[in-house]
């Protein structure tokens, strides 16, 4: 009864609604309300302020449901242990994706599935790094896929996957052969992800040295969009080099690397650290290793 009192819980702090809340749970909201009511008078602490609606979390319900999560999260690994012992791993792993790693995460998912084909994946992509991290921590993913630089990794087990480089693409009308400086590229149509984004602070911090500001005429937060509009020839746009090599790009695409220190940044796959471990996202670690061991 306690697990299912947290889980109502943490709902509740997850979709700040009940309605949506005992939804998400498939319970009548009447029954959600009277669980965590339950919890409150077993713990004696309160831990939602009400109104007509639901108007947030008490200071002790803020602290609470992080044990929450923890517990539930702990509660998982037991099973998901068990069951791994009786019949082989099985559950849900969820893993977050920065737009960059979109394409290069195929090749760490497609080996895992073929080694655990009883464990469903799920993949979000379009994440910030420190939105991921923030995830983690909050047990909502199992593992992600980030850049290591600009995050804080503390708590976190980190297994390095490649080191990203980023290009500057366009077509020949609007990338004439020969170099190409910083310059030239802040006055052509760019497109890139929006601001924020560690690809895209990664490309105005690499400007800002030649005493330039990159204004884009257009943002968006998939690397899949900014190659589309690549292709129509009316656009630039910087990239990882990594999503070229899956993208059939339009006759006369250009490829140039800018001037000055190279674009590009530390790609790691990332997963809470410390005991008990989610069976999952370290399944998916050894998963990595041994596909590495095997292409040596």
């Amino acid at each position: 009864m306690l697990f299912r009192q947290l889980e109502y819980f943490v709902a509740l702090a997850r979709e700040r609604h009940f309605a949506r809340a005992a939804q998400a749970c498939y319970v009548s909201q009447p029954a959600l309300s009277e669980a965590v009511r339950k919890l409150e008078r077993e713990l004696d602490v309160p831990l939602v302020r009400r109104g007509s609606s639901f108007e947030g979390l008490t200071p002790e319900g803020e602290r609470l449901v992080l044990w929450a999560r923890r517990i539930l999260a702990d509660r998982d690994a037991l099973e998901h242990e068990v069951t791994a012992l009786r019949t082989g791993l099985t559950g849900d792993l969820r893993l977050g994706v920065i737009p960059a790693a979109t394409i290069s995460v195929a090749r760490l998912i497609d080996p895992f599935c073929a080694l655990h084909p009883l464990v469903r994946v799920t993949v979000e992509t379009g994440l910030r790094s420190a939105e991921i991290v923030g995830r983690l921590q909050r047990f909502e993913l199992e593992a992600g896929v980030v850049f290591t630089d600009g995050v804080d990794t503390e708590g976190l087990t980190l297994t390095p996957l490649y080191r990203e480089r980023h290009v500057l693409v366009g077509s020949a009308e609007l990338l004439p052969d020969g170099p190409l400086t910083w310059a030239d590229a802040v006055g052509l149509p760019l497109c890139l992800l929006h601001s924020g984004m560690r690809g895209r602070d990664r490309i105005d911090e690499a400007a800002s040295p030649h005493g330039l500001t990159v204004v884009p005429r257009l943002e968006c937060d998939s690397v899949a969009t900014l190659l589309a509009l690549v292709d129509t020839g009316h656009w630039a746009s910087i990239v990882p080099r990594a999503w070229l090599s899956g993208h059939r790009a339009q006759p006369g695409m250009r490829i140039v690397e800018l001037d000055g220190a190279p674009l590009g940044g530390d790609v790691a796959l990332v997963r809470r650290a410390g005991e008990p471990a989610s069976v999952l996202a370290t399944a998916l670690q050894e998963s990595l290793r041994s596909e590495r061991a095997g292409a040596r």
